[in-house]
């Protein structure tokens, strides 16, 4: 069985870019999503990135986010194989 890192690499990145935005509906989640999966920014990181000034996310409801998500790409990218 392979590992989801491994998924990761038998497709290019336009490939998971194009199957994030077709199937992440909501653009935070598609955000976080990209920069997690794809960039390897930490949670840590992408905290300080997402949060503003006037919208502010935890730690672990940007973690909720990314995972909801990430089972999300995967239901729909072995469907799209």
């Amino acid at each position: 069985m392979l590992t989801r890192r491994e998924i990761l690499d038998s497709r290019p990145r336009s490939e998971w870019e194009r199957l994030i935005d077709e199937w992440i509906y909501d653009e935070l989640d598609r955000r976080i999503l990209k920069r997690k999966l794809l960039d390897g920014l930490t949670f840590e990181r992408l905290v300080e990135e997402i949060n503003e000034p006037n919208y502010t996310l935890e730690l672990d409801a940007i973690k909720r986010r990314f995972y909801r998500a990430e089972e999300r790409l995967w239901k729909y990218s072995e469907n799209a194989q």
